[in-house]
């Protein structure tokens, strides 16, 4: 027993913020610059790794692109902490945006408890503050919205007719997660509920990144109006009276192409054990 507490090492579980490298938070960062092992997520900054890693550190790439039929199983996922964790290596589990919002910590922090393995979370800047902040639209704000839902459609048979009416009829923002490919079906279904005309919706891709994207649509002009269509690249679906407030405080000066940040500039990370 002795020996095992003695060789025990700590899993850092640590968001890394939307894509702009610099979104990292310091703790985060410090974490990166000395762990002996990095499980990175594919939305994660490739300049990050880059550029403060130890040089010497087990880079390993875990990611997960579900649109394109590609991920690394959760599964190994948790053996791969488990295993170097239980060599008293410094593990960073780092992921893209915040470290618990719409991703599989739960799975993680169960199979660190089962081991008796010490963690640390951190918190990072989720996609919607990041896409909101380089967009100039508020989440909230007086006369426009008092609160806002973080959402996914991930499975639209799970999603009630009662559910699309309240989403309709809100005056709450409507943040969608991994939903691009459902934003035709997303339009429809709340024009389909009454969903007041004056309401816009930001179609958001790879946000914070220098190849952000984004296209703002009023549910007015959504009815006769073809929407783009979805590409392989993060999006995010920004939904309510705040997104109007895009064309006057948009700030960040967008390519009029769009590039895959996360795939064009990754690094060639070492394959799991």
């Amino acid at each position: 027993m002795e020996r095992s507490i003695k060789n025990i090492g700590k899993v850092i579980l640590a968001g890394a913020g939307p894509g702009d490298p610099e979104l990292i938070s310091l703790k985060a960062l410090k974490y990166l610059q000395k762990a002996d092992v990095v499980l990175t997520d594919r939305l994660v900054s490739p300049e990050l790794i880059e550029e403060y890693a130890r040089k010497d550190a087990e880079v390993i790439y875990v990611g997960k692109q579900c649109s394109k039929g590609i991920w690394t199983p959760q599964q190994d996922i948790n053996e791969l902490i488990v295993f170097f964790a239980q060599q008293g290596k410094l593990v960073l589990r780092l992921k893209g945006g915040d470290s618990t919002l719409f991703s599989n910590v739960l799975d993680e922090l169960q199979v660190l408890v089962k081991n008796e393995i010490p963690y640390e979370i951190i918190p990072g800047i989720s996609a919607a503050f990041g896409a909101a902040a380089y967009t100039g639209i508020p989440l909230t704000a007086r006369e426009h919205s008092r609160g806002v839902r973080f959402l996914t459609l991930y499975d639209l048979n799970t999603v009630a007719p009662h559910q699309w009416n309240d989403w309709a009829g809100t005056e709450d923002t409507l943040v969608f997660y991994m939903s691009g490919q459902r934003l035709n079906t997303l339009s429809e279904k709340l024009l389909d509920h009454g969903i007041d005309l004056k309401k816009s919706i930001a179609v958001v891709q790879q946000a914070t990144t220098p190849d952000q994207k984004t296209r703002v649509f009023s549910f007015e002009e959504i009815q006769h109006a073809a929407l783009p269509e979805f590409e392989y690249v993060p999006t995010l679906l920004i939904i309510g009276k705040v997104v109007n407030l895009h064309h006057k405080f948009q700030w960040f000066t967008e390519k009029n192409a769009i590039e895959s940040y996360f795939d064009n500039h990754k690094t060639i990370y070492q394959n799991a054990i």
